[in-house]
């Protein structure tokens, strides 16, 4: 048995490259914390995008729970870590401690056996449908137009995500220029919680009548359940209902599907629980048969989402996609609007740049 031996973690804090912000949220740079898990020679990587604090429970009360465990048992590993939370709570920044970690650990495992990670969690699909997403609220209608066209000639997206909300008078036109710049692909809103449930179903009507807009993400707060099985049952019928970026745990995703509150269901591995709570969203998804739809992170969701049956696509975030293609070799580049996996480097077939990093240490 390889023993987990040593696991560290730390925080990097990266500028946005221009002034960026959504329907509830403004923001000047993102936090990446990276965990290395040494095992048996080999070094699992693993990473989330959350508050610097996460890495110092991981160095402490993770780190205690997880070494000397078994490097090739991921799950009994996670759930070590779920216990050890348990007095601070599972959500938020615990979640994503134990995300990083889990991540790595796969990683760990992978490079031992000597494989790639997707045919060693067993393959759905060879490649991953993306998404182009960013269209802050900050932007002028030059740089929305841009990054969004962008996306469609230089990737070959078949869809893009804006943000709205911020200053609902001027959506509508934002939503113009946008569809003008993708010409026939399909254009996805978001508004992360922004709005009321009768003004979201103004702002439904509206756009999927004026632009064919096919996909409404978080139009009230993901919170509210009735209020999203609410517009989806009132929705235009070519007008998909989606949330869930926000479930810490399996009991918030399994709450949403109960609810009957989307039509594709969100999460994020580097939130949810790594690649074994990913893939246990997934299992969820299928057995209410709703899609899954990753939630940004690609280099850190490829892998394991073409693991997953009921696979949608993949979020393709335009901060996430900026800071590995910085900081990780190996990060995937978009062809004809999919990535696909590197199969012949093993785990994830990522590698820190750490060097490259240090400037940003927070």
């Amino acid at each position: 048995m390889a023993a987990i031996e040593q696991i560290t973690a730390d925080a990097f804090t990266i500028p946005t490259d221009a002034p960026e912000a959504d329907g509830t949220f403004a923001w000047s740079a993102t936090t990446l914390v990276v965990v290395e898990v040494r095992g048996g020679g080999e070094t699992g990587l693993g990473y989330t995008y959350t508050s610097g604090t996460a890495a110092k429970l991981i160095a402490t009360a993770l780190a205690d729970c997880v070494r000397g465990r078994d490097a090739t048992d991921p799950p009994g590993a996670w759930r070590a870590m779920q216990r050890a939370v348990r007095n601070i709570g599972r959500e938020g920044i615990a979640a994503t401690a134990i995300s990083a970690v889990d991540v790595a650990l796969w990683d760990l495992k992978a490079k031992l056996l000597g494989q790639p990670l997707a045919p060693l969690l067993g393959r759905y699909r060879e490649e991953v449908p993306i998404y182009g997403s960013g269209g802050f609220t900050t932007y002028s209608d030059e740089q929305l137009a841009s990054q969004l066209g962008g996306w469609v000639e230089r990737d070959g997206c078949r869809f893009v995500k804006m943000k709205v909300g911020t200053d609902p008078g001027r959506d509508p036109h934002r939503v113009a220029v946008a569809k003008r710049a993708i010409g026939d692909r399909a254009l996805f809103v978001d508004a992360n919680g922004a709005f009321s449930r009768r003004e979201a179903l103004g702002f439904a009507q509206l756009f999927a009548a004026e632009q064919d807009v096919r996909w409404f993400e978080e139009p009230v707060s993901s919170d509210d359940l009735d209020g999203l099985r609410w517009l989806r049952d009132r929705a235009p019928s070519r007008m998909e209902i989606a949330a869930g970026e926000y479930g810490y745990t399996l009991d918030y995703i399994r709450r949403m599907l109960e609810a009957g509150a989307v039509d594709v269901q969100q999460a994020d591995a580097s939130r949810c629980g790594g690649v074994t709570g990913f893939l246990q969203a997934g299992a969820l998804c299928e057995a209410f048969g709703i899609d899954l739809s990753g939630h940004c992170a690609p280099a850190l969701h490829l892998h394991a989402a073409c693991a997953v049956p009921r696979f949608r696509h993949l979020e393709w975030f335009h901060d996430h996609v900026r800071i590995e293609a910085m900081l990780f070799d190996g990060a995937p580049v978009p062809s004809n609007g999919v990535i696909r996996p590197d199969l012949s480097r093993p785990g994830l077939g990522l590698a820190f740049k750490r060097q490259d990093a240090e400037r940003y240490r927070a």
